[in-house]
């Protein structure tokens, strides 16, 4: 009995390899905007010429060509910030919302398509920043605003799914908090006001509060959680300057390429 429970877990492990061979390697990244990206091409053969990077933002939409046999797209609005790296992996520079989405690296020689795909699932963390007491709002990392008055911070994240913000949450895939320096979830503290939404694609918490005079050098950080393990993060901290105060010093901390599991 025992041999044969060694032949069927023998069987899966084999039937996972051809089916992991068949489908290709599919990663998640995670990053926030404003920083630089590298989407792995881990099928690239001796060269970038057979390579091929096509873009979808939204399941069941056209598909954008990035490169083509090595060479970069210059008809896409994007094309400045993307560079191809000797290795084949693709290179995103100063990363916006609008870059998130499913991303296929695919290779061609002769005209035939060679091997699995290698799919990137590219999740884009974005934070702006309104005041409710002015008309204006800003996504700037630096902005003018002063004690006594009422600022919302907008934490988005942008994501090509299947799946509704409100299953990922509730499946515990991942989770997105507004904590302190030290850590501490922000909704334990009655001073901020934190709530969150969500439509199909995105995922969004808010944190509302009025600024205080010892807010000064004051830190909130959004964070990304998947399966109790952070993912990347955008941190504003409140640097007053005489009558005026900034939110600046933004920093992102990422890590890259789970497997697919979403």
């Amino acid at each position: 009995m025992a041999d044969k429970c060694d032949l069927c877990l023998l069987g899966l492990i084999i039937l996972s390899s051809l089916l992991t061979g068949i489908s290709g390697v599919k990663d998640h990244v995670f990053i926030s905007s404003g920083e630089n990206v590298r989407l792995s091409c881990n099928n690239a053969l001796s060269d970038c010429k057979s390579t091929t990077w096509n873009y979808n933002r939204f399941r069941h939409s056209a598909g954008v060509a990035l490169i083509a046999g090595g060479i970069k797209n210059k008809d896409t609005e994007r094309h400045e910030r993307l560079s191809l790296e000797s290795d084949c992996s693709l290179n995103i520079k100063n990363v916006t919302e609008e870059d998130y989405g499913f991303y296929k690296c695919r290779q061609y020689v002769n005209g035939q398509k060679q091997g699995p795909d290698a799919d990137v699932f590219l999740h884009v963390l974005h934070v702006s920043v309104s005041l409710t007491s002015s008309s204006s709002s800003s996504s700037s990392s630096q902005t003018e605003i002063s004690p006594g008055r009422s600022v919302t911070l907008s934490c988005q994240l942008y994501s090509y799914t299947v799946y509704s913000c409100d299953d990922r949450v509730s499946s515990g895939r991942f989770e997105l908090l507004w904590v302190n320096q030290a850590g501490v979830d922000l909704k334990t503290d009655s001073r901020y006001q934190i709530l969150s939404s969500s439509d199909q694609y995105h995922c969004i918490i808010t944190l509302t509060t009025t600024l205080l005079n010892e807010d000064n050098n004051r830190e909130w950080r959004c964070q990304l959680t998947h399966r109790n393990q952070l993912e990347t993060s955008v941190r504003y901290t409140v640097k007053y300057s005489g009558e005026k105060t900034l939110f600046s010093d933004r920093f992102v901390k990422t890590f890259t390429h789970w497997l697919y599991s979403f």
